[in-house]
């Protein structure tokens, strides 16, 4: 019989009892402070390890640990020597703690909690702060990930952690740890609304200007999904700066020392320009089919899968497409396949062959190796005075995320990419590094949302005209000089933020007051945009700016370490280290230890290992000497006795399997190709690093293995069989209109679409006036649909209804007037003629 508690899937007490997150926003910026609460409820001393998400962009400034009355702050270190210290003070009995980013993605961090004595709390405070992304409806976007799901680390890639090859939700139950989250905002322009997916208290406000608010997870919060919160502000998304003084200790002229300036530039285009969509460009479309995109989209609605509301979402594209432009649509999962050998001319024949295969796209392609079929996109020539518009769509759950974002920097003068991430646990680091380094635009779907009205903001962008000859210039006081942290700005697109950071250096006797200048041509056009701007320091703002433009260097170094790898040059990690220790902000080179050196005995007893459980993570793994496979719901769980920390250790991860407090489970036994067992090589014998488990990648598995399904269960939802057999609901009347839809942007007038429309075929023949020919009054009949009765899903359809005026106004077609009345009479409508583009 299976026990219920506080215990992980092995029966093991998990030490972890709560999480406190404490939200600040000013303006667009957020600081977030999270609170974990341990207790060790053991007989023996614990050591803790938490492996967690955070945002991809966010700046990790500060990690303490409180025992009792003593409070530990932490220092940031080089990585290797971190661990050391780590390893160290738990060998001689002390107590420490030690904060790490993964090596292959910086939204994974790893929390040890070392020497926790028996009886003993403690309390880590850990926190970031993070710029908030502007929505499509211009509301600023938080998420707090809860989800973790499992990176797929494709075999040549060199990576340090086993692949997954499965993902399967994880029930409230199953997280031993309760969470309570708290916000306040505050802003120059009054707060309108909060919104989430998950159930809020009433909004708060603290004044009566209503700029300064306060919000909280309404009671009961449930571990089913990342929190996400949309904060809404009147007047909002002004070119603003804001200059923050250098900090009082550090060295003048360093980043710290220096006030630093942060400018929120919102460009805002001509709107003769705007109204001109592009009628060109090559559009390749990519489909993540790995397994998990055939779970649903939400757990609520379990009417449609990821996979189902992607082929919905190609079906719009499609239709959308210009006459005139090319495009293919390459699909990937272990492998990847194309539908053309190269992109095709948009056409019916093209686009009909392409939404036959579309239609028949599942999730069945195993694991998530993206940096494949990227390679072969990048592999094609491109075609002249056809821009290249990459869309990637996935569920995010790869492990070599810095090799994929590399790839698309590589070629990013060759395409714009968008990226969209699709369910709970995509890895903000994947889908917004593919966006920033591909120069397009970064979208996700979660909870209720549907893909669509996204995914067409995006095609939107897509064929807004390109903005080329970027260059930013500043004109400040005498004495005062600029050093820029950012990037070059390469796009820029209406309505959409771009940040840049810079260091001011030097004094002035004059008009504190400096002015930024942004120029870019648009299809042709010059233009430019000014913000004048105070250099007397902001009050109340912290090291926030610093941090954010600390972090911001710190990535760009990054990236650069990777590229100069090769050259064997330790130049930019060393410069990386400086910054990371400097300004106290994590990086792939360092990590914050903590060590407790007080006058308390030294802890002695065998130190028992608990891994704690992290929300819907699946890691199916073959392990060293074993012919079975272990699956882990939660998380990858390993309980670990260390007799001698001094030691030299071996660390083998065994990965069991969850079960739930229902009922017990069958036991699941997978039998691998060829008899033998997939293993992973055993390492030399090393000082334990405190660290990730290094282990080789197993080998290939047979698609009756990858595609199979796990023993891991989940509250009232399905397992992947179940998911699998889910009947897909009647077709929505839209997508039933759009799919009749030819290339050109007509219709034909058949029976199906007189079914569409919800009419009979001679209802709708005997109403045509007499001198207008078929297509035209189909086409008529189509819009003054898509205007009286699907108003609400506008973006959806915008672009194909565009694509279908313009059709008619190329056919002259006398008496449209005639038709749009006798349009309305039939469908009981009230359109107007010009509402329709005509």
């Amino acid at each position: 019989m299976d026990c219920c508690g506080l215990l992980t899937a092995n029966k093991e007490p998990v030490p972890l009892k709560s999480v406190e997150v404490e939200l600040q926003v000013r303006d667009h910026v957020a600081t977030v402070v999270s609170t974990l609460n341990y207790e060790n409820k053991e007989d023996k001393p614990l050591e803790a390890v938490f492996v967690f998400p955070l945002p991809g962009d966010a700046a990790v400034c500060h990690f303490s640990a409180t025992i009792g009355q003593t409070q530990i702050v932490a220092e940031v270190k080089e990585k290797q020597q971190a661990r050391e210290e780590y390893d160290d003070a738990l060998s001689s009995g002390q107590q420490a703690f030690l904060l790490v980013e993964s090596e292959q993605s910086p939204d994974i961090f790893s929390l040890s909690v070392g020497s926790l004595p028996p009886g003993e709390s403690a309390s880590i405070r850990l926190e970031y702060v993070t710029e908030l992304a502007v929505q499509a409806d211009d509301g600023l976007r938080f998420c707090l990930p809860a989800v973790l799901n499992p990176r797929y680390q494709p075999l040549e890639s060199g990576g340090s952690e086993g692949a997954s090859v499965q993902v399967t939700s994880v029930p409230a139950s199953l997280v031993p740890y309760s969470l309570s989250f708290s916000a306040r905002v505050s802003s120059p322009h009054p707060v309108s609304k909060v919104e989430s997916n998950c159930s809020l208290d009433p909004l708060q406000y603290l004044n009566t200007e209503q700029t300064q608010a306060t919000v909280k997870l309404a009671a009961g919060h449930k571990f089913d999904r990342d929190v996400e919160v949309l904060i809404y502000y009147k007047d909002a998304h002004q070119p603003t700066a804001v200059v923050e003084a250098g900090q009082a200790s550090a060295k003048p002229g360093s980043l710290m020392g220096d006030p630093v300036v942060m400018l929120s530039l919102y460009p805002e285009f001509p709107q003769a320009v705007m109204s001109s969509m592009a009628s060109c460009g090559e559009f390749v479309l990519l489909l993540d089919r790995s397994g998990s995109m055939d779970y649903a989209m939400n757990n609520s609605k379990r009417d449609q899968t990821r996979i189902g509301s992607a082929r919905d979402t190609l079906l719009l594209l499609l239709k959308s497409l210009p006459m005139g432009c090319y495009f293919n649509i390459y699909s990937f999962g272990s492998s990847y396949e194309h539908i053309f050998p190269k992109s095709v001319e948009y056409s019916q024949e093209t686009m009909e062959e392409a939404l036959k295969k579309v239609t028949d796209m599942k999730a069945n392609l195993g694991g998530t190796e993206i940096l494949k079929p990227l390679q072969h996109i990048y592999s094609q020539p491109c075609i002249p005075n056809q821009p290249r518009q990459v869309f990637v769509f996935t569920d995010g759950e790869v492990g070599n995320t810095k090799e994929v974002i590399n790839l698309v920097k590589k070629n990013s003068g060759s395409h714009r990419c968008f990226s969209f991430g699709i369910g709970e646990g995509a890895s903000s680091a994947l889908i917004n590094g593919l966006a920033k380094e591909g120069g397009g635009h970064a979208q996700f779907i979660t909870g209720a949302d549907r893909m669509q009205p996204k995914v067409m903001q995006s095609l939107r962008f897509a064929l807004q005209p390109a903005v080329v000859d970027i260059s930013v210039t500043w004109d400040l006081p005498k004495g005062v000089s600029v050093t820029v942290l950012s990037p070059p700005i390469t796009t820029i697109f209406q309505s959409q933020r771009s940040l840049v950071y810079a260091q001011l250096s030097g004094q002035s006797s004059e008009a504190a007051e400096g002015c930024v200048t942004v120029k870019y041509s648009l299809a042709g056009h010059p233009s430019q945009n000014q913000l004048h701007f105070s250099l007397t320091p902001a009050q109340d703002t912290g090291l926030t700016v610093h941090r954010l433009a600390a972090r911001t260097l710190i990535r760009s170094l990054e990236l650069e370490e990777r590229e100069s790898r090769r050259e064997q040059d330790g130049g930019v990690k060393k410069k990386v280290v400086e910054l990371s220790v400097q300004s106290g902000v994590s990086s792939v080179f360092t990590a914050f230890i903590a060590v407790n050196k007080g006058d308390g005995e030294a802890i002695k007893g065998p130190l028992l290992c608990r891994n704690v459980p992290t929300l819907r993570m699946t890691l199916c793994s073959m392990v060293s000497g074993s012919s079975r496979m272990y699956c882990s719901a939660p998380m990858a769980m390993n309980m670990r006795t260390a007799k001698s920390r001094a030691a030299p250790q071996e660390r083998i991860m065994r990965l069991r399997t969850a079960r739930s407090c229902a009922a017990p489970r069958k036991k699941v036994i997978l039998k691998s190709a060829g008899g033998g067992a997939g293993i992973f090589a055993k390492k030399k014998k090393k000082k334990f690093s405190g660290g990730p488990t290094k282990m080789s990648a197993p080998p290939p598995q047979p698609e009756s293995i990858r595609n199979a399904s796990y023993d891991c269960c989940f509250d009232g939802s399905l397992d992947l069989e179940e998911s699998r057999s889910l009947k897909q609901p009647p077709r929505d009347p839209l997508l039933q209109l759009v799919s009749l839809q030819k290339a050109s942007g007509c219709w034909v007038l058949d029976p199906a679409l007189a079914a569409a429309l919800g009419k009979t075929s001679e209802e709708v023949e005997s109403t045509k006036p007499a001198s207008v020919n078929q297509e035209v009054w189909a086409t008529i009949l189509a819009l003054i649909w898509l205007h009286g009765f699907k108003m609400d899903a506008q973006e959806e359809w915008e672009l194909l209804a565009m694509k279908a005026a313009s059709w008619l106004r190329a056919q002259n077609a006398p008496c449209v007037t005639e038709c749009v009345e006798a349009g309305n009479a039939l469908l009981g409508c009230n359109v107007r003629k010009d509402a329709l583009g005509l």
